[in-house]
């Protein structure tokens, strides 16, 4: 067996009605589908879905950080460090708190929390032959200033 891509994610969270605008408005998703009250379907473009919101009540507790679990989901927005710089814009110009900036070598990230506190980044690729030809370079971590 070997696994060709990573298909979808589904994240739980407390309410469609407050999840749904961050990923539609604020992160720009595209809304394919939902199912029932419970579920949300986005699509970046290339598949049928690519994230899926299920709505798990009110009464759920947040993410704990040092229990199993999702760490982050992270999502390309481009190629430049200028499209990195519009996005942290776009990010403030809706009132969302960055939680992070970093220089991973491969890639740097603007690291945000959704409504839930589910830990997103938003990162852009480097050059491919940085960890094409250095695989370890995935793990570095340096600040970054936009």
């Amino acid at each position: 067996m070997r696994i060709k891509a990573l298909g979808h994610v589904v994240l739980k969270v407390r309410s469609l009605e407050r999840s749904v605008p961050f990923y539609r408005d604020v992160l720009g998703m595209k809304e394919v589908a939902r199912y029932r009250d419970t579920m949300v379907f986005f699509s970046l473009g290339q598949n049928h879905h690519d994230l899926g919101l299920l709505q798990i009540g009110a009464q759920a507790a947040l993410p704990d950080n040092h229990g199993i679990g999702l760490y982050h989901v992270a999502f390309k927005v481009g190629d430049s460090l200028d499209e990195l710089r519009e996005c942290k814009a776009h990010l403030e110009r809706h009132g969302v708190a960055i939680v992070g900036i970093s220089d991973h070598g491969v890639s740097q990230s603007i690291y945000l929390k959704d409504p839930d506190g589910i830990e997103i980044e938003l990162y852009v690729d480097a050059a491919p032959e940085v960890w094409r030809d250095n695989p370890a370079a995935v793990a570095t971590v340096k600040p970054l200033e936009l």
